[in-house]
């Protein structure tokens, strides 16, 4: 028979994946949260997890509950605030946020900092992959690309632009001269993306401006690309957030070159209610407005 009370287990094991930290949050033994999560898969006559070595991922019905389980754990904290009792309660739990690794590294992770301070309850999980996140299986609950997400049911909305441009090293420009014009580019060092290891081809941005003849380095890892230009490897193509953390790099041809891309906010249609995934999606909004004059100018 299915238990109400059951659902306090099952969001806590859904938020951590796991039945220690979920049975610490909880205070009780993890062998009491296993238990609790058996008797309402029996109630519901449902398998709401899947059990693997990383843990527990929701099934299809465990995502389906766990949207209408959020919901009435938001009314029922929302029960003091509504009696006048208390002030509004916060939204909790984790919120899954994908995106490219540049993004995610050079700007996203210091900004969500701001988000815990507001919010301490919600904990942002940032994921990088160089593949599209598919938000329709639930592997995210938000997407932050500069590809459209693709999907059934998903609420995907331009949220602003960056700017890319090229960069290099003094120490490189002092030996090698500093080009003046475009084509005086081709007699310099690139650094660039694996060419057959490009999983999205918008990410191959060096190809709008030149098809380089001397490409001294290559990496899947715009990281690793843009340690290689600081460390004077060569010229590469980067975007403005990312080179404006390190005073090494120096741009090359900044009123000749403009490459853009925009970003796009994706969140499937079950959950941008869901008020831990809306806190998060507001921010990011609110971020990319407030801030679109750092990621487009010098």
């Amino acid at each position: 028979m299915f238990d109400w009370n059951d659902l306090t287990f099952f969001l806590e094991l859904a938020r951590h994946g796991r039945l220690m930290p979920a049975a610490r949050r909880l205070k009780v033994d993890h062998t009491t949260v296993s238990r609790r999560i058996a008797e309402l898969e029996r109630g519901l006559d449902s398998r709401l997890f899947n059990r693997n070595s990383d843990g527990f991922a929701l099934t299809e019905a465990g995502h389906k509950l766990f949207v209408i389980a959020e919901a009435i754990e938001q009314k029922t904290l929302s029960v003091p605030e509504a009696l006048g009792l208390q002030d509004v309660a916060q939204p909790i739990g984790r919120v899954r946020v994908a995106s490219m690794e540049g993004i995610a590294a050079f700007y996203l992770a210091a900004k969500f900092s701001e988000l815990t301070a507001k919010v301490p309850g919600v904990v942002v999980e940032l994921v990088t992959e160089r593949h599209l996140i598919n938000l329709t299986k639930r592997e995210a609950d938000i997407s932050v690309s500069f590809v459209p997400p693709q999907g059934q049911r998903l609420r995907v909305r331009k949220v602003g632009e960056f700017r890319l441009a090229l960069f290099s090293s003094e120490h490189y420009l002092a030996g090698r001269g500093y080009p003046a014009t475009r084509a005086e580019l081709q007699d310099h060092d690139f650094v660039d993306y694996v060419d057959d290891l490009v999983a999205i081809s918008p990410v191959h941005w060096l190809l709008e401006v030149l098809t380089p003849s001397n490409v001294v380095f290559r990496s899947t890892s715009m990281a690793a690309q843009q340690t290689a230009v600081a460390s004077g490897a060569g010229i590469g193509l980067l975007p403005l957030f990312s080179a404006k953390t390190n005073p090494a790099l120096v741009p090359v041809l900044p009123d000749a070159v403009a490459v853009s891309r925009d970003l796009y906010l994706g969140v499937h249609e079950d959950i941008e209610c869901v008020g831990r995934v809306r806190v998060v999606t507001r921010f990011l909004t609110d971020l990319f407005a407030e801030d679109a004059a750092y990621l487009n100018e010098f």
